[in-house]
């Protein structure tokens, strides 16, 4: 069965030619304005990704990400955003409030493409892991639910943000790389950059740290990357 991507893309042209190539490598496309009600259409289609513009009518990309995130049916689906604001501060803020990828315009839609089929590459390979349910700490990771708790409450992840925490899990007390977490949790995207690892692991923080800024579990190895203890 066809995997479906929702297009939230106010410019008709623009949508339209999303549309025709993501047909021609074989997804189920389906286009949204972007207008008021657009959370409950897509929750309504249930799509396996969202491609997101960031300037909408009414309200902005950014604002609709932090409602898809909030909860419900669609708060672990890949987001990818596609805007043409190329300042770091707004890749910064994508992928803060929970944004798995950033494309600006003018963009290929060949790279488009590429990378939604990369999201849902990795998506299907974490679909079946080797192992079930991991417990490390106050962590129990249920690799099959692709489901995360501490201290017996669960943690509301993306799925990027799952699949960097399920590494660290399964490699406690060893220290990585931002290059050696790319390679790992990223894999063949090779568009993205060490900063995108730091955003991931700040987001971290913010959801298993009772003091973000102080990190017990998630710690950084200065001059090198991070590394994952559990107390």
């Amino acid at each position: 069965m066809s995997r479906k991507v929702a297009i939230v893309e106010d410019e008709a042209e623009l949508a339209g030619l999303i549309e025709y190539n993501l047909t021609r490598s074989g997804f189920q496309p389906r286009i949204f304005g972007g207008e008021h009600g657009t959370l409950a259409a897509l929750e309504d289609f249930q799509p396996d990704l969202i491609v997101l513009d960031v300037m909408l009518p009414g309200h902005d990309g950014f604002e609709l990400c932090r409602r898809i995130r909030s909860g419900g049916t669609l708060s672990r689906v890949p987001v990818l955003f596609l805007t043409a604001r190329s300042d770091e501060v707004d890749r910064v803020l994508g992928l803060e409030i929970g944004g798995d990828d950033y494309i600006t315009k003018p963009f290929s839609p060949r790279e488009l493409v590429a990378r939604i089929k990369a999201h849902l590459r990795r998506s299907e390979t974490d679909a079946a892991p080797e192992s079930s349910e991991i417990t490390l700490g106050p962590f129990l990771l249920d690799q099959a639910a692709r489901r995360v708790f501490h201290a017996g409450k669960e943690v509301e992840l993306t799925s990027t943000e799952f699949k960097l925490l399920e590494f660290f899990i399964t490699h406690p007390g060893h220290a990585f790389s931002r290059e050696q977490l790319l390679r790992q949790v990223w894999g063949e995207q090779h568009f993205v950059t060490p900063r995108t690892v730091d955003v991931h692991v700040r987001r971290l923080r913010e959801q298993i740290e009772e003091k973000p800024d102080e990190p017990v579990f998630l710690a950084t190895v200065r001059g090198f990357g991070y590394r994952f203890e559990a107390v």
